[in-house]
């Protein structure tokens, strides 16, 4: 069994055959799916479609980018939202650089109020960080994140961070990124323990090779699986028992 532990099936380029991608990815032994939400309203469909499927569960919360669209009392849905049974973490959240460095204190703000939910709830908070690797671990370690369940999800930093959030504890999630041949991620994958290792899509962004370029989906985690599988010297079912039990002990109902 694989479990693609981030992507966005509540995204409108699924709207189309949404029933049919998730089909594809159970045919492919993707039997656990996590959706994460960008914001209330994706939240929501994120907990609809874990309703709907036994195989899928939820994630809540406000996306860095999404931030300056946020009305009063969005957190406080958000909040409401964590009872759901199905909701097994908190996010996406973090801070992103690249687009609009000029919400970065209103980013902060969120991010920090998404560490405070997921404490409080007992739940892992799933980490956005675009060109803001110091940033996010210096909130993480104010906040004082290593008491629980952190994945920095889309991982792009170096060895040298990875080794930094390996000591406070959090997880790594890996995306199509790493198939990718421009790829710097060989030494990090090779080297992250494998009880902090996760995999995902990010489905509908960053399909992995030979993929590339179109649009992505849970299925493909296989693809990444296999990639990194190689460069650790495992077996595709070796990476997938890993992963798998990693996963499960990130969302302790999956």
């Amino acid at each position: 069994m694989l479990v693609d532990t981030h992507t966005h099936l509540n995204a409108p380029e699924f709207d189309e055959d949404r029933d049919d991608v998730i089909q594809r990815a159970l045919d492919a032994g993707v039997e656990r799916m996590v959706v994460i939400g960008f914001d209330v309203d994706t939240s929501r469909m994120a907990i609809d479609l874990a309703s709907r499927y036994e195989g899928i569960f939820a994630v809540v919360g406000i996306h860095p980018c999404y931030v300056q669209h946020a009305q009063e009392g969005h957190l406080a849905d958000i909040e409401r939202l964590l009872s759901h049974p199905k909701v097994v973490g908190v996010g996406e959240t973090g801070i992103d650089l690249h687009w609009d460095k000029s919400t970065y204190r209103l980013q902060d703000r969120f991010f920090r109020k998404h560490i405070e939910l997921g404490q409080r709830f007992n739940l892992p908070v799933i980490v956005h960080d675009r060109e803001a690797h110091d940033e996010v671990l210096s909130i993480l370690d104010t906040e004082q994140a290593s008491d629980m369940s952190v994945v920095l999800h889309c991982f792009t930093g170096d060895l040298a961070m990875a080794e930094q959030a390996i000591t406070a504890g959090y997880f790594i999630g890996f995306g199509g990124i790493a198939t990718f041949k421009n790829s710097n991620l060989g030494d990090v994958i090779a080297e992250v323990p494998a009880d902090h290792l996760l995999i995902e899509t990010d489905a509908p962004y960053l399909a992995p090779a030979p993929f590339r370029g179109r649009r992505n989906e849970p299925a493909y985690v296989v693809k990444t699986a296999e990639a990194i599988a190689q460069i650790r010297g495992l077996s595709l079912n070796e990476l997938a028992q890993i992963t798998t039990q990693n996963a499960q002990r990130v969302f302790k109902h999956l």
